[in-house]
Parts: C-alpha cells; sequence; structure tokens
C-alpha cells in the first residue's frame, strides 16, 4: 500500500474526482482517497509509473508526491516554473509549496487562501478575531435576518390586501428574534467558513494579531500568549473594514451604537437617531422604524446623493411614507448624552434645533483596517484615507505583497472582496487575473429595494459618452400591478448611437432580483433592442427590464400582455 500526498483539494467532492482519476492509471488496484487528511492510499502493482500518478492529479488542477519517494512531485505547474524563473530555492519546508500568508479570515480571506491551496501553495491564515470576517459575523447576515423580520412585521401592520385580510399590530420579541439571527449566523459561520479551514490541512490557522517585521516576515501576537514569527513567500492583506466615527464634538464621550452594537440590541428603543445616510444607515433606520422606533435620519447631504437623484427622491418619499423623519443637509454639530434617573438621552445640536433620542446610529461609512499592521515597514502604499492602494490584480506597490476586501481602495461589497481574494491567489501562484468592475451590480435591501449596475447618465457624460435614456415607473409592470405595489422604476441608460445598454438603475420591492439580468447584458455588450427581443418570463419583476428596452421604440401602455 502506498501513499499519495495531495495538495489543493477543497471538499469530498475533489476527493471523489481524485479517486476516478487514480484507478484509471494502470497498475492502480484500488484508490482511497480523503479530502479531510490530504492524502490517497493506493493498492498498486509493481511497475507503476509514479509520474502517472502525479499527472492524473495534476489532471484535476491539483500537486501529488508519493510519501515514500519525496522526488516524485507534479511537473511543470505554475509555481515551479515561477520559482525557477526567480531563481529561488524551497524556502517554506519539506512540502516545497509556495508558502502564503493570509491576514484576515473574511470573504476576500477565505477565497484567497481556497484558491491558493487548490492551486499548490501552503497557506498561514492569521485572525485576530471570530473567523469568518464582517459580512457573516457583524454585516451582511444579521442584518438581512433583521430587516426580513422587520419587513414581516411591516406586512402584518399594513399591506395593499388590508381590505380582505385583517391587520394586526404585531407584538415584537425582540430577544426570541436575536436568538434566531445568532442561531443562523453560527451555523453559516461554521459551515462557510471554521469548519471548511478546520478541514483543510494545507492551511494553518493561527488566532493573533498581525504586523509586518518587514516585508518578508510577520509579527503575531496571539491571543493565547506569545508572539511567533511568519515568514512568507507571498502576502496577501485582507483586514476589511470598522465603522468610521465623525469627529463631532461630544460624540466620543457618549454610548452612541455603531451598526455592531445596532445588530445585537436586546432592545428595540422608542426614538432612534440615526447619523449618516450610508447604505447601512438607511437599511438599519428602516428596521428599527418597522420594529417599532421612531426613527430621525440626519442626512449631511440627500439621501442617495451620488447616483440618479431620482433614486434618493424615491426612497425619500417612501420613508416618510412610513413615518421615518428625513432630515436633509442637516448634520449635528454637538452631541451630548444626559444620564436619567432610567434610561438616559442623547440631545443632538444642528442648525436647525435640538433632537432628543434614546439610541443614536452613527453609520457615516467604513474605514480600512490598515492602520495596526506597521506597513511602514513594507513600502505599501496608502491612500489618503488608509486603504492600500492596489492594481486590477490586487497587486500593491510591493510586488510580492497583495490586498483585496475592504481594507483596499476597491468598493466595499463582500462580493468583490471575494472575487479580488480569487484573483489575488492565481496571481500570487503565478497566474494572471484581473478584476473588471465595470459591470459591478450593487443592491441596498431597503424597501422598496435600490439596484444599480454600470453608469448613471451623470456618470457617462462625465466620460464623454453621449447618452440616451428611458424610465419605466412600475405601473407598467405587470408584477408590480399584482402586487399591488407600484413604487419605485426601471431606468435603462444606452450609448447614443451603437444604442448598446451601459446602465441600468432600480427602485423596486425586488430590484436586487433583477439586477444582474441586467449586469450580464451590459457585460456581454447587448444593445437595448437585443435586450427587448429576448424571452422574459411573464409576470416577473425582471420582466420590467424588458418593458423597459421596448419603450425605446413602443408606447408600452399600447402593448399587450406579454406582447414581445
Amino acid at each position: 500500500m502506498s501513499t499519495l500526498k495531495i495538495t489543493g483539494m477543497t471538499c469530498d467532492s475533489c476527493a471523489v474526482h481524485v479517486k476516478d482519476a487514480l484507478e484509471k492509471v494502470p497498475g492502480v488496484q484500488s484508490a482511497d482517497v480523503s479530502y479531510a487528511k490530504g492524502s490517497a492510499k493506493l493498492a498498486i502493482e509493481v511497475g507503476t509509473s509514479p509520474d502517472a500518478l502525479t499527472a492524473a492529479v495534476a489532471g484535476l488542477g491539483y500537486r501529488a508526491m508519493l510519501a515514500d519517494a519525496p522526488s516524485v512531485s507534479t511537473p511543470g505547474g505554475l509555481l515551479d516554473k515561477m520559482r525557477d524563473l526567480l531563481g529561488r530555492n524551497d524556502k517554506t519546508g519539506s512540502s516545497g509549496a509556495l508558502h502564503i500568508a493570509v491576514i484576515g479570515s473574511g470573504g476576500a480571506a477565505m477565497a484567497a487562501a481556497l484558491k491558493a491551496v487548490e492551486q499548490g501553495a501552503r497557506v498561514t491564515l492569521i485572525e485576530r478575531g471570530t473567523i469568518g470576517g464582517t459580512c457573516v459575523n457583524v454585516g451582511c447576515v444579521p442584518s438581512k435576518i433583521m430587516i426580513r423580520a422587520a419587513h414581516i412585521a411591516h406586512l402584518r401592520r399594513e399591506s395593499p390586501f388590508d381590505g380582505g385580510i385583517a391587520a394586526t399590530t404585531p407584538t415584537i420579541q425582540r430577544t426570541a428574534l436575536l436568538a434566531q439571527q445568532q442561531a443562523r449566523v453560527d451555523e453559516l459561520r461554521h459551515a462557510k467558513y471554521e469548519g471548511i479551514l478546520e478541514g483543510n490541512p494545507a492551511i494553518t490557522v493561527l488566532h493573533g494579531s498581525a504586523r509586518f517585521k518587514d516585508n518578508r516576515n510577520l509579527i503575531v501576537q496571539l491571543n493565547d500568549g506569545g508572539e511567533r514569527v511568519v515568514a512568507f513567500d507571498r502576502c496577501l492583506i485582507a483586514t476589511g473594514a470598522s465603522p468610521a466615527v465623525p469627529p463631532i464634538p461630544g460624540l466620543k464621550d457618549t454610548p452612541y451604537w455603531t451598526s455592531t452594537e445596532a445588530l445585537v440590541s436586546e432592545t428595540i428603543p422608542k426614538r432612534l437617531a440615526v447619523i449618516g445616510s450610508s447604505v447601512v444607515a438607511l437599511e438599519l433606520a428602516q428596521a428599527f422604524a418597522r420594529l417599532g422606533a421612531k426613527v430621525t435620519i440626519l442626512a449631511r447631504s440627500t439621501l442617495f446623493f451620488r447616483e440618479d437623484p431620482a433614486i434618493g427622491e424615491a426612497v425619500t418619499a417612501a420613508f416618510r411614507m412610513e413615518g421615518i423623519e428625513v432630515r436633509e443637509h442637516t448634520q449635528a454639530s454637538q452631541v451630548a448624552y444626559i444620564n436619567g434617573e432610567g434610561d438616559g438621552e442623547f440631545v443632538l445640536t444642528t442648525a436647525h434645533g435640538e433632537l432628543r433620542a434614546d439610541k443614536l446610529l452613527v453609520a457615516t461609512g467604513r474605514a480600512p483596517n490598515t492602520r495596526k499592521l506597521a506597513l511602514d515597514a513594507t513600502g505599501v502604499t496608502l491612500t489618503p484615507q488608509g486603504a492600500i492602494v492596489i492594481d486590477p490584480g490586487m497587486r500593491t506597490s510591493v510586488e510580492h505583497i497583495y490586498a483585496a476586501g475592504d481594507c483596499t481602495d476597491q468598493p466595499q461589497f463582500v462580493y468583490v472582496a471575494a472575487a479580488a481574494g480569487t484573483r489575488a491567489a492565481i496571481n500570487m501562484t503565478g497566474g494572471d487575473a484581473a478584476l473588471n468592475l465595470t459591470a459591478m451590480p450593487a443592491v441596498v435591501f431597503t424597501d422598496p429595494q435600490v439596484a444599480t449596475v454600470g453608469y448613471s447618465e451623470a456618470e457617462a457624460h462625465h466620460d464623454g459618452i453621449k447618452t440616451d435614456s428611458r424610465t419605466l415607473t412600475l405601473d407598467n409592470v405587470p408584477r408590480a400591478l399584482a402586487n399591488f405595489d407600484t413604487r419605485g422604476f426601471i431606468k435603462l441608460v444606452v450609448e447614443e448611437g451603437s444604442g448598446r445598454l451601459i446602465g441600468v438603475q432600480a427602485v423596486a420591492p425586488e430590484a436586487g432580483e433583477l439586477i444582474q439580468t441586467a449586469a450580464l447584458a451590459i457585460r456581454n455588450r447587448m444593445t437595448v433592442q437585443e435586450l427587448a427581443d429576448q424571452l422574459f418570463p411573464y409576470l416577473t419583476m425582471v420582466e420590467g427590464l424588458k418593458l423597459a428596452a421596448q419603450t425605446f421604440n413602443k408606447d408600452v401602455k399600447q402593448l399587450s400582455c406579454c406582447a414581445g
């Protein structure tokens, strides 16, 4: 019985494919492949070619080495070619694999670690806090659960069908909602992060805070005491971002919330003030309002001021219809907290008078987590805001140090971070991959939702592109009519002359479910006529894209249902 060490498998399914490939090699009687152990036990005939065994594994994208014949390894891989070109000997131990240090464990870090292992590298992943990063623990996942719960509460309180289904005032059991929310967070963290890391023998996890000693070594202050120096061939910085807190006089001396505290609050305040009009600010403001809080938003400008003006107007109108007070062009110049006999009270001073609230949520954006990395020891370039400057291949100003995710100057979305991490790993292991963000979809989970991709008209004009556009209100979309909810619109922006679709903005109850179709159309350089000619299922919200495309040449009010 011979043992083959295999690097790069990421799941049990990988092991099945490797088993099938090995058992097709002449001389192999049976193969027992274990993803967890990163190895295969082989029953082979005398004279079986070691090169044939490793080549069979290499054909699936993994690396292999006979345990009793260390000189046998998969030849000709990208890592081998890269080391030959660089003239470097093995520095990473007996495995011979390129050693990559990954700082962080969120979307970018995990994607990079798994891809690097798949490419044959050995990974040390360093996390100072909870495995999984922001999204699964204190960001996307818990916020969307809270938003969904608030949506259900809202529908029970009022809906377009109140005439036939009696409305009722819901009783909010915040403790039960929190328990349900945290259980799902814990489940996803283990399934998508902790469990995967625990089962991958090529990834070593260190729990501690990393900082650079120089541009080839990290110092890790371990959480359970002591330090460790980690030498690396390549390093990926994927440390994410944290809530940014504005320097408002008095604010730091108050018990304000960031989104982290708001998502785990054990009670719903009677009065909630929100400083900021960021995506997080607006999503949580509406969720708290629907769960029973009286919410006031202080917006420095208008809502969605960087987007098409119609977006901000539509969302502001929807918020005000729900009783959310939106104070545009209003900033707090002073914040105080007054302790009473019971709970305290926040007092916010503005140019338009005082605002009093029981709780204060500060959500003005997020700042990259780079300050404690000692990057000055490496030569890595930062923006004035502290974000790491990278090229489309996620390379920093230091050739063997890469970065991805919210700690960089890329858009702060977890799917962008994960895509960047994957491409960084490909490049760190000798490949050539770039991240193209020209058709990057974005969704804001307010109600109605806001979804965008590509150019707005203003952005296109700024880049010297002449445009044509059409806006379709949702009272022209059959799905919206059937829902008795026609709030919002779909706007298409096309390049004048060619008719090529270059941008879509949508405000609709399920705008997020249609925007990827628009992204694919833009990525494939479709014209608006080609979009109009496609088959779209009737009574779906995404059918609105087809109808909006038809408005360039037709009056859709004069069309029958499904007219193509």
